[in-house]
């Protein structure tokens, strides 16, 4: 499904946020993707879409190249993968509805977009998203009237609404308080069981890694330094992806992330 072959990200100034990295990820899988901030891991979704521009190495998407990607393979390729985001990226002052139907933008002429002519095939899918995150009830309600974990629960309706073979979570549950960061990823990993939709989450919580992941992936200064399933993962391991022992602090998710 991905495959990762010696890749590796330079930013401008030098700063090689990806280190000739190596892994595939097998189509259906639910991986935690862990490490501290700056350890690579928003760089490794980023560069799975095009957001974030490869300098070495091969990114196999479904079969399909992103690196170098352009125009109109780009396009099929973000087609395919929906994006989950930390800070939610909604439209806020719009409705519930209007944002999911956002993740449809891809399949519908543009004109429909604009004129919010969507197809009532669109809205029904748009309709299920929600029902399937629990929040149909909110589908007129402005995003802005929403608390954090309901807009973060719009941001996976619309990812869903897109019909994507990937789903792409991008520390989804950084901003949100502990229950509720358990409801977020409680609903990610219900959408990968249903669905079957590869999913790969970055995640700073180690007790929320050790409830969801089923594989690990660990990345230190933009290197693979773990890759397994949660089976092989012990204190020992997180002190190798930390660099640090491991405290009981860092095992509960106190809505603090690790510094």
């Amino acid at each position: 499904m991905i495959e990762f072959k010696n890749v590796s990200v330079t930013y401008r100034g030098g700063v090689k946020a990806l280190k000739n990295l190596t892994v595939t990820i097998e189509d259906g899988e639910f991986v935690v993707i862990v490490g501290l901030s700056g350890a690579g891991k928003s760089t490794m979704l980023r560069a799975m879409n095009g957001l974030v521009k490869a300098t070495e190495g091969s990114i196999l998407v479904n079969g399909t190249e992103v690196v170098g990607a352009k125009g109109r393979k780009l396009r099929d390729v973000r087609k395919q993968i929906g994006m989950i985001f930390q800070t939610f990226n909604l439209a806020t002052r719009t409705t519930v509805l209007n944002n999911v139907l956002m993740g449809r933008l891809a399949h519908v002429p543009a004109w429909r977009s604009t004129l919010g002519l969507w197809p009532a095939a669109d809205k029904e899918r748009a309709f299920l998203a929600l029902d399937r995150v629990g929040i149909l009830e909110k589908a007129y309600v402005r995003a802005s009237d929403l608390s954090g974990g309901q807009q973060q629960r719009v941001g996976i309706a619309r990812a869903l609404a897109q019909d994507p073979a990937v789903v792409l979570a991008d520390e989804p549950v950084a901003a949100l308080d502990p229950v509720t960061s358990h409801q977020v990823m409680g609903d990610l990993q219900t959408i990968n069981e249903d669905l079957g939709i590869t999913t790969l989450v970055n995640l700073h919580f180690l007790d929320l890694a050790r409830t969801y992941g089923r594989r690990i992936i660990g990345l230190r200064a933009g290197e693979l330094v773990f890759d397994g399933p949660i089976e092989e993962v012990d204190d020992e391991t997180f002190r190798e992806i930390y660099g640090r022992a491991v405290t009981p602090d860092d095992l509960l998710h106190e809505g603090a992330e690790l510094e």
